[in-house]
């Protein structure tokens, strides 16, 4: 049942762009502030049939929803539809970890250093991530 595998990789695409894409300093957007902002493009679309959607209750959104969802939270609309979506997976996780002051901050401060040098804070990093029981960082840069 191919067809199955491909409504419940929508739901999980659609769910981790909820948990991914979001403002600065909150949690996730309402179902309703996603749907008022669609609406505002002219496409009809109602909170629940996004919750419906979200949740695998409803599995097959029209090209105008699918493409709405995906103008919303920035991707492109084959996110929702390839087999591979490695390369908006990759940016979506480093959006969540830019989150993090921290995290943004060393990025920041890292900036403009010679290869040498990211090269030996990229090592201290992973020494302290082994050190507090994290796995190795993904080489996806």
């Amino acid at each position: 049942m191919p067809e199955q595998r491909n409504q419940a990789s929508f739901a999980e695409r659609l769910d981790r762009l909820f948990r991914a894409v979001h403002p600065r300093g909150r949690g996730e957007y309402s179902y309703e502030e996603v749907a008022n902002a669609i609406r505002g493009t002219g496409v009809t679309i109602s909170h629940t049939y996004i919750w419906q959607l979200r949740k695998g209750v409803r599995d097959n959104p029209t090209k105008r929803h699918l493409e709405a969802l995906a103008r919303f939270f920035g991707v492109p609309p084959t996110y929702f539809l390839d087999e591979d979506t490695s390369g908006v997976d990759d940016q979506l996780e480093l959006l969540v970890a830019l989150r993090d002051n921290s995290v943004r901050s060393v990025a920041l401060r890292a900036a403009g250093l010679s290869e040498a040098s990211l090269t030996a804070i990229m090592g201290m990093i992973e020494h302290a991530r082994t050190i507090e029981g994290l796995p190795p960082a993904s080489e996806t840069a």
